[in-house]
């Protein structure tokens, strides 16, 4: 049996939805239904429907004032998560080999994600005492030094919808008073790095500064992790921290963060 073109799974509604928003472009702020009927070679019925279902859902909103239709914030969203991903990745990777080299520990980039931190990309110690790399692994974000660099930064509000109703104490070291915890994220807003204190594994420390896009938003973390013994917290204050900082200051700036 031959094997379909995918030409031939395309779903024209969905084709006229897209081509409508590709219609906004360069220097294009705002079209109206009459325009945009012209450019699709569509009815304005059909037109005004794509309309009503992209603005439902956010990709387009109308300018009560003109009338008129231009992209919404869904359609930046979208946008704005294919950089982070693709440009973040890209750019870390070699700011993380340098980490790894001058530290001589793990180094890792996160994002957070419905209160968990998300380990995206490794780059191992050639240490043969070394921490279980993490990629892929969704952990507590109230927990990990990456998880605390984004809490740090959150309103209230938004701390109440990130942390869970019961802080779990993973180790001795966990803030599972919820009190202390925000007094914690206090010091991490301060200093402008976290460190894990063997909060979720006893035995394991990890350094970890926020990474920041040309929107000065906090779009992940780098870090680094290893075992205590050759973490103290002395050496991770003095030497560690600042490095960890400037690798996520150097990371920042090639996303486009200025200061």
């Amino acid at each position: 049996m031959a094997k379909k073109d995918k030409s031939e799974y395309i779903i024209q509604a969905v084709s006229h939805a897209l081509d409508l928003l590709e219609q906004f472009h360069d220097d294009v702020d705002e079209l109206g239904v009459t325009e945009l009927s012209k450019r699709l070679k569509l009815h304005k019925n059909n037109v005004f429907r794509l309309l009503a279902t992209l603005e439902s859902r956010g990709y387009i909103e109308q300018n009560k004032a003109t009338e008129n239709y231009r992209l919404g914030l869904k359609s930046l969203e979208l946008g704005q998560t294919f950089i982070k991903q693709m440009g973040l990745l890209r750019q870390a990777k070699p700011i993380l080999e340098g980490l790894t080299q001058d530290t001589g520990e793990t180094s890792y980039v996160a994002i957070f994600k419905e209160g968990h931190i998300v380990y995206l990309d490794v780059v191992e110690t050639d240490q043969t005492v070394r921490v279980v790399s993490r990629v892929g692994s969704r952990l507590p974000a109230y927990c990990t030094a990456s998880g605390k660099v984004h809490l740090a930064a959150m309103s209230e509000e938004e701390l109440e919808e990130a942390l869970p109703a019961e802080l779990e104490a993973h180790t001795p070291t966990t803030f599972a008073d919820r009190a202390k915890l925000i007094a914690e994220l206090k010091k991490v807003a301060e200093q402008g790095y976290a460190i894990d204190n063997e909060e979720l594994d006893p035995g394991v420390r990890c350094i970890a500064a926020p990474i920041r896009d040309y929107t000065r938003r906090i779009i992940g973390a780098i870090s680094i992790s290893g075992p205590s013994m050759r973490l103290p917290l002395e050496l991770i204050e003095k030497e560690v921290a600042p490095r960890v900082a400037s690798a996520a200051r150097e990371l920042s700036t090639r996303l486009g963060y200025h200061s």
